[in-house]
């Protein structure tokens, strides 16, 4: 049986022409999902509904859509518009983002994160089941029973992932979502969210056999040193550029003296760009898969086998399109598994 392995888009110096071409070639070659990132770039819901016309197998989907920029309602609507569009194949990405973007790009406060999570769930679910909004039961007095008006009848189990970081809210996930989206996250500690996965999933009656665990997952296919040292590169940028989310999460797990001198030396403009030798090769190995394209192949096979049920493979940012088409080529699925 074919694996089931997504690739996901970034944000940044996004190509549209580039990553159309990219999801016909993945709809091609047996890749099961596509994951539009949005960030401060294009907004992704338009350039899904672009693709959902150009493909007809792949499943496309929000990885991630923040939960704040829009209401509860207007997810919940855009959901079901592509899932029509798309003929059944959307999926919905979500997170929280994080307090720089939210207020200083979308001017909306940063609060309770959980408790807006769990509103964009329960709103989703209640919209798409052609149920009306209840006031009380979400915690807003401003609402009133509005449902859904669309002509066609909306799937009310559009499977809905979070990407989350932290106890609780990977606890929620076992009680309310359809998938796990961890990111930087050791993959030999997955057990660990599992667990909490466990726990939420029994306090709601669900069996955590039906969460699925979904990894962005870094895979650089490249021969010699090249592959660790960009591996290496992408550690330094997100524990030392991206805030204290990886760095803490990193600390928890251990990486914390590790965490520490990288950060030091990636805030301190003198020393930036040496920040990447100070990242072991014991966290490379945890955080990517980094070698040549048949060592890669071999090990993400291996980590399936293990606990990652569904790698997010990330594609490579800013490439030209030769690059991008031999990155989906060497992984895909139904060449090499």
């Amino acid at each position: 049986m074919t694996p089931r392995i997504g690739l996901v888009s970034f944000w940044k110096n996004y190509d549209r022409k580039t990553n159309l071409r990219a999801v016909k070639l993945a709809d091609a070659l047996g890749y099961d999902s596509y994951w539009g990132a949005e960030a401060w770039g294009y907004d992704t819901t338009t350039l899904l509904a672009e693709m959902a016309v150009h493909t007809k197998r792949i499943k496309l989907c929000t990885g991630i859509m923040n939960v704040y920029s829009r209401s509860p309602a207007l997810i919940a609507m855009q959901a079901a518009t592509l899932q029509e569009i798309s003929n059944g194949r959307f999926m919905l990405g979500i997170g929280t983002s994080g307090k720089n973007v939210i207020e200083g790009l979308h001017g909306v406060p940063f609060s309770k994160p959980l408790t807006q999570t769990k509103r964009v769930i329960q709103t989703v679910r209640t919209l798409h089941s052609g149920e009306r909004l209840d006031p009380e039961a979400l915690g807003n007095p401003l609402l009133r029973p509005f449902k859904l008006e669309t002509t066609n009848p909306v799937d009310p189990q559009v499977p809905i992932y979070v990407a989350a970081l932290k106890e609780k809210s990977i606890q929620n996930i076992g009680a309310m979502a359809d998938g796990w989206m961890p990111i930087f996250w050791p993959h030999d500690k997955f057990h660990i969210g599992r667990e909490w996965i466990a726990e939420g999933a029994a306090k709601a009656g669900r069996s955590p056999s039906e969460i699925v665990t979904a990894p962005f997952t870094t895979v650089i296919p490249l021969p010699g040193k090249q592959a660790t040292k960009q591996a290496a590169e992408i550690i330094a940028f997100y524990i030392g550029g991206m805030g204290d989310y990886y760095k803490q999460l990193l600390t928890g797990f251990g990486y914390g003296a590790e965490c520490e001198e990288i950060a030091a030396r990636y805030q301190d403009p003198a020393h930036r760009h040496e920040a990447w030798k100070a990242v072991s090769p014991d966290l490379i190995n945890a955080l990517t898969i980094a070698g040549d394209p048949l060592y890669c192949r071999r090990e993400l096979r291996r980590r399936m086998e293990n606990g990652m049920d569904y790698p997010l493979i990330n594609l490579p940012p800013g490439r030209p399109w030769h690059e991008v088409a031999a990155f989906i080529v060497a992984l895909a699925p139904n060449r090499w598994f």
